[in-house]
């Protein structure tokens, strides 16, 4: 028999972050991006340790996307980083949606932590080069569905703009939605304008810096809500396991007849 409480529930209140783990390479300097770059194609000992680190800090979170996770390759010793993290993380449910694949080298992937038993889970391509995708988790269902959008945007500001011209369009007629994810672009840029114009989400406040992790500068990791949702303790976490920053929001659910 499964658990009541893992399915979603009016006026429940959940905590999501995104995370960018950087496929568990902790950057803590602009030269280490040559002098480490090494790692994104070979195992080593502190990647596991660091993966461990992550799974710890994200215990407290009831839905986690994740961004630049690796899916099984020989770089990670053929571990799926989603399905580890669920493991060591005390999380049900997960998925793993692999984007790029080069080789048994690497797997480029989104990644779903939850809690939570999702109604269904959608992957999709983005426009653009392949490589690019967006993962749609439904909870609940009817007028009370929650959905959660996990994505990872291109580096070039054109096909940004498509990709969320393509997000919007598969979002904005659904009750509530919260998009997370490291979008390569700041608040106030053509992108956001162009999301928050087509779907009417909220972003989180511009002050919350996120990149680069050890002295953070931009913002370039959102997650933007459907206004019916009530948020509170928006935040970044001072967690430089990686080369951004974990965002994080608790959100409470209307109690929808």
């Amino acid at each position: 028999m499964i658990d009541p409480s893992h399915y979603l529930q009016a006026g429940q209140r959940l905590r999501l972050a995104s995370f960018n783990i950087q496929t568990g390479i902790r950057t803590s300097r602009y030269h280490h991006y040559v002098t480490r770059s090494w790692q994104h194609l070979l195992p080593t000992e502190s990647r596991q340790h660091n993966l461990n680190r992550i799974a710890n800090i994200l215990r407290e979170f009831d839905i986690v996307g994740l961004q630049e996770v690796d899916g099984g390759g020989r770089r990670s010793n053929y571990i799926v980083q989603t399905e580890y993290l669920a493991n060591h993380g005390g999380f049900p449910y997960w998925h793993n949606q692999v984007n790029r694949r080069i080789g048994r080298l690497a797997l480029h992937s989104n990644g779903l932590l939850s809690r939570l038993r999702p109604a269904s889970v959608e992957d999709h391509a983005l426009p653009g080069l392949p490589g690019r995708g967006v993962l749609l988790a439904h909870f609940g269902e009817g007028s009370s569905k929650l959905t959660v959008c996990i994505l990872h945007l291109a580096l070039g500001q054109r096909t940004r703009l498509r990709q969320l011209d393509f997000v919007s369009r598969m979002i904005r007629q659904l009750p509530f939605v919260v998009l997370m994810g490291d979008l390569n672009c700041e608040p106030n840029s053509p992108e956001m304008d162009l999301i928050i114009e087509q779907t009417e989400l909220i972003d989180s406040p511009v002050g919350l810096k996120t990149f680069p992790s050890w002295r953070p500068k931009r913002k370039l990791d959102h997650i933007l809500v459907t206004a019916g949702l009530e948020t509170e303790n928006i935040r970044v976490i001072d967690f430089a396991f990686s080369d951004h920053l974990p965002v994080a929001i608790d959100v409470t659910l209307p109690d929808v007849q």
